[in-house]
């Protein structure tokens, strides 16, 4: 389990996370499935995520600053492609953070919908609305900016956009 999870969760935690509390956020939360390895699901995948969001909700509590589930923000390449990175950043920032949340589980976690529903707490199929419902708000925002939504799709699978 380890091994399988460790690079997903804690690419996860980075994009959640003050990267002080990166590595201690992965740990505690492989601590904690130790802790609880006789009564783990058989795919344990979305618990550990689950598991990491808490830990992290514990490591922010009495922080003056709540990072929740804010992305982390990368630096677009100075280049042919910098309008329309600047312009997937906007549309991305006029989401809310649960259509953010959803959209990252689905991109760039690559959570099946048991697997998201169990990190949101919630149903599957409240999960797949969510899901749907969010990837519409990101289709309208893109499209009010100019950009093809195809395109933005095939960037979300590989970038990370600020929040």
């Amino acid at each position: 389990m380890y091994e399988e999870s460790y690079s997903d969760l804690l690419r996860y935690v980075r994009r959640r996370g003050h990267p002080s509390v990166v590595e201690d956020v992965v740990a505690e939360t492989f601590a904690i499935a130790w802790k609880k390895r006789r009564t783990l699901p058989s795919e344990p995948r979305g618990w550990l995520f689950l598991t990491a969001s808490n830990v992290l909700k514990i490591a922010h509590r009495g922080q003056a600053r709540q990072l929740g589930i804010a992305i982390r923000s990368y630096e677009p390449d100075v280049g042919p492609d910098l309008d329309s990175d600047l312009d997937l950043i906007a549309a991305w920032r006029a989401l809310s953070h649960i259509d953010q949340e959803v959209l990252a589980l689905h991109f760039w976690e690559g959570l099946s919908d048991r697997e998201g529903a169990q990190v949101l707490r919630c149903t599957r199929s409240a999960y797949a609305m969510r899901l749907t419902r969010a990837k519409h708000r990101l289709a309208n925002s893109v499209r009010d900016r100019g950009l093809s939504v195809t395109a933005v799709t095939a960037c979300l699978r590989v970038k990370e956009v600020a929040s």
